[in-house]
């Protein structure tokens, strides 16, 4: 979904670089950066206008669509500038891969938020229901039996946490997070909700 965006076109300090403001793309969920682009005043209405992320490309000369030919669009989520307003970060969900060598990034060591990635997974799972998956399995088995398995690990985590080594605290917490954002997902919620209520109360 797109957020709601303010920018003032006009306001950008288009002349510092010819132009064109380099533009930092952002995967909205796990935060990890795609690519780096050029940005035109009409590259810019283009993406605001069309909600796919448009580009002015340097080699062809013209505006270019992220995607108009592979299929693999960026889809806008949010476009802010930065305190000089000569830098746009974009945030957008990318319809495949970004990278031309069909990588997710054109930065391949570009770090992502972990557990942002696995609630993408498992929103994935949950859609896709692929057999012989013990996500389909736990989603097939309905919210009770979610919950119970949530409850059981959080059991486990926590005696782990009073009895056993730091490595078996780890391995219990992490399958404790995991049930708990297949959880979320089972009651058509998501870790990005959990995390706005974190959000709210730190503020």
């Amino acid at each position: 979904m797109t957020q709601a965006i303010d920018i003032d076109i006009e306001a950008l300090a288009w002349d510092k670089q010819g132009g064109l403001l380099p533009a930092i793309v952002q995967d909205a969920d796990n935060l990890r950066v795609l690519m780096l682009g050029y940005m035109s005043r009409e590259a810019l209405v283009a993406t605001l206008e069309s909600g796919r992320v448009t580009f002015f490309s340097r080699s062809k000369q013209r505006l270019w669509m992220k995607g108009e030919s592979s299929g693999d669009v960026l889809d806008l989520v949010h476009i802010e500038t930065d305190c000089d307003a000569d830098t746009l970060l974009v945030q957008a969900r990318a319809q495949g891969p970004t990278c031309h060598l069909q990588r997710a990034s054109c930065f391949p060591a570009a770090p992502a938020d972990t557990l942002a990635t696995l609630d993408a997974l498992v929103a994935m799972r949950e859609r896709e229901r692929p057999e012989g998956s013990y996500t389909t399995r736990l989603f097939e088995g309905g919210v009770r039996r979610v919950a119970q398995k949530v409850g059981e690990e959080g059991v486990e985590t926590a005696l782990a946490g009073v009895v056993q080594d730091d490595e078996a605290l780890l391995g219990e917490s992490a399958d404790l997070l995991f049930h708990l954002i297949v959880l979320l997902r089972a009651r058509g919620l998501s870790l990005d909700d959990a995390k706005r209520v974190l959000e709210a109360r730190r503020g």
